[in-house]
């Protein structure tokens, strides 16, 4: 299986998107203190929307539609609702 996932940071109102074979690993991952990434500086992160994917290549289409502007409104309107 394969997971598209967006990550929010409450502290820094930020989101990350990405995709990924071990959604729960990835996720301590990008809050591991030895992350060197990107997500490094913005933690902690928390898991605010994913999807499932039987493919790798569906997983990133979707992926790469989500990074786009009407995906990240979608994903910052989800956040809004948990409000």
């Amino acid at each position: 299986m394969y997971y598209v996932y967006a990550i929010y940071s409450e502290r820094c109102d930020k989101i990350y998107i990405g995709y990924t074979s071990d959604l729960e690993a990835r996720l301590a991952a990008h809050n591991h203190p030895k992350n060197k990434g990107w997500t490094r500086r913005y933690r902690p992160w928390e898991l605010v929307y994913y999807e499932e994917y039987t493919s790798k290549r569906d997983a990133l289409t979707r992926e790469r539609e989500l990074k786009g502007h009407k995906g990240r409104d979608f994903i910052r309107e989800l956040i809004g609702r948990r409000g």
